[in-house]
């Protein structure tokens, strides 16, 4: 997950949004689809170390991702 987010990072970062886009959707797949250890996996390194590095970058966080991975990201914000 680690090394997917990076790869993702660099996508959008790069301008390659369509295969940036590839990245999250199967993030989103494994998120919906993956048991409990997957699914901490997709939400704890991938949506954490992601939406990190493009916040430092002053990306929309919220346009990039498909809608479940937002809904994540939103929750992991309000945790805080």
């Amino acid at each position: 997950m680690q090394r997917m987010a990076e790869l993702t990072s660099k996508m959008v970062l790069s301008g390659k949004l369509v295969r940036a886009g590839r990245f999250l959707d199967t993030a989103e797949k494994l998120f919906l689809k993956g048991n409990y250890r997957t699914r901490n996996a997709v939400s704890n390194v991938f949506i954490y170390n992601l939406s990190t590095i493009l916040q430092l970058h002053h990306c929309d966080v919220n346009a990039l991702f498909p809608y479940n991975l937002q809904k994540e990201y939103v929750r992991q914000s309000n945790a805080f």
